[in-house]
């Protein structure tokens, strides 16, 4: 049988989806934190760091007793990311905290052409925590969230975008599932946002060459990605648990 746009696109889906997961579970590992993977969604029994969900959807027909009985729902921060947005969570305690779109960039789009910044990946501790501190606006009080452990994750590459010797943004990369997932992208200054997408592109296709970019955005974030050649694949929610 051919396989039909809407079949592909549910592919795409699932893929970014098993992309996503496999990011979270690295940054739980940093944590010490450990994860269950099956068939139908990734989860953890301990709270994940602040930003990342306790479980992660894999197919549109994950149900929730697949893996609710199998997370913390008791304290404070207990949250789900319902990855085809097909989820009823609100009998079990939570409310929809955000609705965002997965994108997809098939491989071999040349970067849009916006000044390039050069591009450095982050290998050392100090680094890392100065970058934390930029991606969370500056000033004290960035959660502790990326560790040092992340850095030695083959799959994982965390970058920083110099203009010269000033910082003006950066990425994560991650590999898995057969595409390059992009996340946590961050402009130091508002105006350098088109520089740094076009920068993350040119990276991504430098150091994972031959594979497609996945990642999602909602609101007033999604125009940039659309801008730089993403286009859609379908909505995703995110659930809080209000225990």
């Amino acid at each position: 049988m051919p396989v039909t746009s809407t079949e592909t696109t549910t592919s795409l889906r699932a893929a970014a989806a098993r992309n996503n997961a496999d990011w979270c579970a690295a940054v739980c590992r940093s944590h010490g934190v450990p994860g269950t993977l099956d068939e139908t969604a990734w989860y953890s029994s301990r709270r994940t760091p602040p930003y990342y969900p306790d479980a992660v959807t894999l197919h549109p027909a994950a149900a929730p007793d697949g893996f609710l009985p199998g997370i913390d729902t008791t304290s404070p921060g207990c949250s789900v990311k319902d990855s085809f947005a097909t989820l009823d969570l609100a009998p079990g305690g939570f409310t929809e905290l955000f609705t965002a779109h997965w994108i997809h960039r098939p491989a071999g789009l040349p970067a849009p052409r916006t000044p390039a910044l050069r591009a450095e990946p982050v290998t050392a501790a100090a680094r890392l925590r100065d970058w934390q501190t930029a991606w969370h606006g500056g000033g004290d009080g960035a959660p502790d969230i990326f560790r040092p452990a992340l850095l030695d994750d083959p799959s994982v590459l965390v970058l920083a975008f110099h203009d010269g010797r000033e910082l003006a943004g950066g990425a994560v990369l991650n590999r898995s599932a057969g595409l390059v997932g992009l996340s946590n992208l961050f402009a130091v200054n508002d105006g350098d946002i088109a520089a740094v997408w076009s920068s993350a592109l040119t990276a991504a296709a430098g150091h994972f060459p031959g594979l497609p970019v996945v990642g999602y955005e909602q609101g007033d974030d999604l125009g940039p990605a659309l801008a730089c050649g993403f286009t859609v694949l379908g909505p995703l929610r995110v659930w809080l648990h209000h225990s």
